[in-house]
């Protein structure tokens, strides 16, 4: 039986579109066997030139001007988008419209009332499509091994957590900021870039949230902003979140780019009554484990490194870690093999949503500085 063959348009080549394209090639080097066939068949961005400058050096078939009429393809199965998150939902309503499966970066959108929109249309759908988001870090070998441990109800009773995801970027005010620093471009903050991160990890590993109490900061109001020009700070440059999960464990989340001494600095600890786990990405390959009743006392090592359970300098960037990369491919693989089998994906469209609703309840928390409760779960 032949291999089905998905064809990509990519929508965007930032940093993540560049990294989207090199999953798109690498997956064959990773898995054996592949059960079907992947390509980059088409490009746009915001700007011709750089579209067919990119097209002709990373061997791209097809250059778009147009966004709508690379969406609209028919030679084009799957669409990839890699924009500011303030255009997503426009090329998330066309995407399905021409009822195409969709890999879409983080946030869903800037808005629940846009998020909602999405999903709404994807489950009205009458073709079924594949509809997945890049939460990539529960792609990590040690994410995935910490799932499997406390699926297995080897921490008991989750009591209490601590995510933190520090960056050091925000840090210098002679710096201009870039589109992730201004709200009307990237919809939030730092809670939108970092914090849809740490929410998806710490959900999908102890349970969906009851309750946020979220305070922002910004450091620095006055800066230059992404022309040059002097500008005022208008997006959160760290956020701190108590929150409260529907099991009853209680505990924070951090997010900052105003971290001294950091890089790409995500981290975890989630204790429950028997067990413990700890985790950081600046060690990806090491889980930490303390079970109460083992004969060994405090925290044990675990070596994950590429124990994944499918068969298995400049860029990304010299602050990420090495293996970085590696979960990109894991959640990029992981995405079309639910294409594939024509089934949901795993993160989902629902579960963007979600991820969505519980940032602006921590923005409207830190709005009124009172807990707000999240009434809705994934």
């Amino acid at each position: 039986m032949q291999n089905k063959q998905f064809r990509v348009g990519l929508i965007g080549f930032g940093n993540m579109g560049r990294t989207h394209a090199w999953c798109i090639r690498n997956i064959p080097f990773f898995f054996d066997p592949v059960p079907f066939s992947v390509s980059l068949e088409a490009l746009c961005t915001a700007h011709p030139d750089k579209t067919r400058s990119v097209c002709g050096r990373f061997g791209i078939p097809k250059a778009y001007d147009d966004v709508e009429a690379l969406i609209n393809d028919p030679d084009i199965d799957i669409i990839d988008i890699c924009t500011p998150n303030i255009l997503h939902y426009d090329a998330l309503q066309a995407a399905v419209s021409a009822k195409k499966s969709i890999y879409c970066e983080k946030p869903l959108c800037v808005s629940v009332k846009e998020a909602d929109e999405i999903v709404r249309l994807t489950q009205a759908s009458p073709v079924q499509k594949t509809y997945g988001i890049v939460f990539h870090n529960r792609f990590f070998a040690a994410c995935l091994k910490a799932k499997e441990l406390i699926d297995q109800g080897r921490l008991g009773k989750i009591l209490q957590f601590r995510v933190d995801y520090l960056h050091n970027s925000c840090l210098d005010p002679n710096r201009r900021a870039g589109w992730k620093q201004d709200q009307s471009i990237c919809g939030g903050g730092v809670l939108f870039d970092l914090g849809s991160h740490a929410l998806d990890l710490l959900t999908h590993l102890a349970g969906p949230v009851k309750e946020i109490f979220g305070r922002s900061q910004i450091a620095f109001k006055h800066r230059l902003g992404v022309d040059g020009t002097p500008w005022e700070t208008n997006a959160d440059e760290a956020f701190y979140m108590l929150l409260t999960l529907q099991n009853g464990a209680t505990g924070t989340v951090t997010v900052s780019k105003i971290s001294s001494g950091t890089n790409d600095d995500l981290s975890f600890y989630i204790g429950g009554e028997k067990g413990a786990l700890r985790w950081s990405l600046v060690q990806m390959d090491i889980l930490e484990f303390f079970e109460a009743d083992a004969s060994v006392p405090g925290f044990v090592q675990i070596p994950c490194f590429s124990r994944y359970p499918e068969p298995s300098g400049f860029f990304p960037s010299p602050k990420a870690p090495a293996g970085w990369l590696r979960a990109h491919l894991q959640s990029y693989y992981s995405f079309l093999t639910h294409v594939n089998l024509n089934e949901p994906a795993d993160p989902s469209f629902e579960q963007g949503a979600y991820i969505q609703h519980l940032m602006e309840a921590a923005y409207r928390s830190a709005e009124i500085n009172a807990p707000v409760t999240v009434g809705r779960a994934p």
